[in-house]
C-alpha cells in the first residue's frame, strides 16, 4: 500500500464494496450511503498496520450493512404494499468474460434472488452475499462477522438451502428473455389483449411496489385473467409523453417506462416454458433514481 494515498486504495475497491452492501440492502441509494461511511471510517483509520485494505474495506462495509439492514427490517413492517429491490441498470459486457462468473453475479443481482434474500437473517444474507457472490473463504466471513468458523458455515448452509427452495428453478435464455420482453411491450402498448393474454402461464403473478407514493397493486395479483386485464387497462390510460426502454435491469432484460423524460416504472418479467411466469413493477419512486441517467 506503499506510494498509494487512501483515496486511490479505496477507489481500487469501491465496485466491490458497493456491490456487496447493494446485495445486502437491495437499495442502491443505502449501498452508496454505506459505501461513503466506510470511506469516512477507512480515511479517518490509522492504515499502517492494515495488510489486506480489500478485506479490511469488505468488513467495515459488511458490519454497516448489516446493522442498516437490522434497521430497515423494521421499517418495512409498515411499507405500504408489497416491497421490491431497487432495480439497477447493469451491463457486465467484456469486464466479465468468463460466462461461468457471469452467470454467478447476473444470480446473485437479480431480481428473482434479491426478493429472496429479503426472507433471511442479517447474518445470514452476509454470509450468502459474501460466499456466494464474491467467494469470499470462510475463515475470512468468519472474521468479518466476528463469529466462529463453525457458525459460519452453519449460516452458509441454512442461507443455500433457503434460497434454492425459493428461488425460480429454471434457467432462461438471455435473447429468449428480451424476445418476450419486447412482445409484451408490444401487446401492452398496442391493446392486444388475447397477444397479452397468451404471453402469460396461467398461474402468473404480478408484484408491483409504489411505497404508497404512486399508483400500484397494493396486493401481489394472480392468475392470467387478472393480471393481463390489468395490465391492458393501464395501458389504455397512457400518460403524454410516455417512452419506452428496454434496457439490462438487474443482469437481464427489463423495461424502463418515461415520462416526459423521467423514470416512471421498472418493469422485469420471470419467465417459464416460453410463458411469462412472474412480472415486478417498480413505481416507488424514491427507488427509481439511480436509473434516471
Amino acid at each position: 500500500m506503499a506510494g498509494d494515498t487512501a483515496t486511490d486504495v479505496f477507489e481500487t475497491h469501491r465496485s466491490v464494496l458497493t456491490g456487496v452492501a447493494y446485495r445486502m440492502l437491495g437499495r442502491f441509494t443505502d449501498a452508496e450511503d454505506v459505501v461513503q461511511e466506510a470511506w469516512l471510517r477507512w480515511s479517518a483509520a490509522d492504515r499502517s498496520d492494515v495488510r489486506e485494505p480489500r478485506g479490511y474495506l469488505v468488513r467495515v462495509t459488511t458490519r454497516l450493512a448489516v446493522d442498516r439492514l437490522r434497521q430497515a427490517q423494521s421499517r418495512r413492517e409498515t411499507y405500504v404494499g408489497p416491497w421490491l429491490p431497487e432495480p439497477i441498470a447493469t451491463h457486465f459486457g467484456t469486464t466479465v468474460p468468463d460466462s461461468a462468473e457471469r452467470a454467478e453475479l447476473t444470480e446473485s443481482v437479480s431480481l428473482a434472488v434479491l426478493v429472496v434474500l429479503e426472507s433471511l437473517s442479517p447474518l445470514e444474507r452476509a454470509v450468502f452475499v459474501l460466499r456466494e457472490a464474491f467467494g469470499f473463504p470462510y475463515g475470512e466471513i468468519a472474521t468479518t462477522l466476528d463469529r466462529s468458523e463453525a457458525a459460519v458455515r452453519q449460516l452458509a448452509g441454512r442461507a443455500r438451502r433457503h434460497v434454492d427452495e425459493r428461488k425460480p428453478r429454471y434457467d432462461v435464455d438471455p435473447a429468449e428473455r428480451r424476445d418476450l420482453t419486447e412482445r409484451f411491450l408490444a401487446a401492452a402498448s398496442g391493446g392486444d389483449l388475447e397477444a397479452l393474454l397468451g404471453l402469460l402461464a396461467p398461474d402468473v403473478r404480478l408484484v408491483g411496489d409504489s411505497g404508497g407514493k404512486a399508483k400500484a397493486p397494493l396486493r401481489v395479483m394472480e392468475s392470467a385473467d387478472k393480471v393481463g386485464r390489468f395490465l391492458f387497462a393501464v395501458a389504455q390510460q397512457p400518460v403524454p409523453g410516455t417512452e419506452f426502454r428496454i434496457l439490462e435491469l438487474n443482469g437481464a432484460p427489463g423495461l424502463l417506462v418515461l415520462a416526459e423524460g423521467k423514470p416512471d416504472a421498472a418493469v422485469q418479467i420471470e419467465v417459464r416454458d416460453g410463458r411469462i411466469q412472474c412480472v415486478y413493477i417498480v413505481r416507488n419512486p424514491d427507488k427509481l433514481t439511480a436509473l434516471t441517467a
